[in-house]
């Protein structure tokens, strides 16, 4: 049984799961409508989800609120403000509350932005992905690069606070390309960058790519060397690492993302939204129909889009924590994985892995992994969860 700290971080993450385009990388809930929704409608769902989560959690005070999709920057303003409104209503909203939405990086979208800071939003998250107008069209971006750095000239002079996110590892990239290209992004990005090695997913059009021969991708030492690169350009620009893919200027971390890592409680609003939830002092799973039109009509018929609603054991709580903690460049408290498994991490495991320059622990007692350890972080996770 956990018990359930009110004032703890609490954040919602409002998934909006439509975009103009599928882009061949994402395996993200995310739906292209040409046709167009009916977003009045969707804005309604989601207020009713909105109430049904908070009856199930109430008294709460919320630290963040994250729009993500999908493209949420395709809603409209008033919707935004909508959901923000209704949130508010539910629960007690805390002073300098965080609240971010991404955003792609075109014109069209980058209107809108002074709607959205009028609707509450006081961060953003652009999706800028390449400041080569080669790599933005092979990862199929419908911005070039200009586009983007426009885009957060906007941001710039409208939010308090804006990050973007870079892929690297691509096809053909060479450390020389990438160091100039990440200058260029530090130079731009004020405070925060999300910096990710191109992944392939199965089910995505660059899975079929890469098994035909299609898709030249650097191999494991070359992508071993970009994101070193990556660790130490950033580190020496003032932004390090404080999880494995984000990096922050002291203070400046995002919050909401934060509550994730360090294991505290969220609710999961929209298509295919997950969310972690303390109820009756235990950690319960929840996740929502991914189908939007499935979903909002689950909604409305029985007031949550919910499929999964599961009651973590004590080990499956614990090792999520130790999953989610461990990416963190803090890491994470052993006493309170012994208190979360009923059983200590194994001390013998911890000493090999030290031994091996995988992990350390602080002076304050926190066990987190060392930078040369980070490439080989899954290993080490499952190592110390055997």
């Amino acid at each position: 049984m956990l018990n359930m700290n009110l004032n703890a971080p609490f954040a919602v993450y409002v998934h909006w799961p439509f975009c103009l385009s599928k882009c061949p990388y994402c395996d993200f809930n995310s739906h292209v409508r040409h046709g167009g929704i009916d977003e009045a409608r969707f804005v309604r769902a989601y207020e009713t989800e909105i109430a049904a989560t908070a009856e199930r959690m109430p008294g709460r005070t919320v630290s963040s609120i994250f729009f993500g999709g999908g493209t949420p920057s395709l809603m409209q303003p008033s919707s935004v403000q909508a959901i923000l409104n209704c949130i508010g209503k539910h629960w007690t909203i805390a002073p300098g509350v965080e609240v971010t939405l991404e955003a792609n990086p075109t014109s069209v979208e980058a209107t809108r932005f002074r709607g959205f800071h009028a609707a509450g939003v006081n961060r953003v998250s652009l999706g800028v992905q390449a400041l080569d107008d080669a790599a933005l069209k092979e990862l199929g971006r419908l911005h070039s690069a200009q586009e983007a750095l426009d885009a957060v000239a906007v941001a710039r002079s409208i939010f308090e606070r804006y990050s973007f996110d870079l892929i690297y590892a691509r096809p053909r990239q060479t450390l020389e390309a990438w160091a100039a290209e990440l200058r260029r992004a530090i130079a731009e990005a004020a405070e925060h960058l999300s910096l990710y090695q191109l992944t392939i997913e199965p089910d995505t059009p660059f899975f079929g790519l890469h098994k035909a021969g299609r898709l030249p991708l650097p191999d494991e030492d070359l992508a071993r060397d970009l994101y070193d690169l990556t660790q130490a350009v950033c580190s020496n620009a003032g932004l390090p690492a404080y999880e494995i893919s984000n990096h922050a200027r002291p203070g400046a971390e995002c919050r909401h993302n934060l509550v994730y890592w360090r294991g505290h409680d969220y609710a999961g609003v929209g298509p295919g939204a997950h969310g972690r939830l303390t109820i009756d002092g235990r950690r319960t799973a929840t996740a929502t129909e991914k189908r939007p039109e499935a979903w909002l009509m689950r909604v409305e018929e029985g007031g949550t889009g919910l499929t999964v609603d599961e009651k973590l054991t004590s080990g499956e709580a614990a090792d999520e924590y130790l999953l989610m903690g461990l990416r963190l460049a803090e890491g994470i408290d052993p006493a309170r994985y012994s208190a979360l498994s009923g059983r200590a991490l194994n001390p013998k495991r911890i000493s090999i892995l030290r031994d091996e320059g995988a992990v350390e622990t602080t002076a304050d007692g926190r066990l987190r992994v060392t930078k040369s350890g980070f490439p080989l972080l899954d290993a080490v996770v499952a190592d110390l969860a055997a």
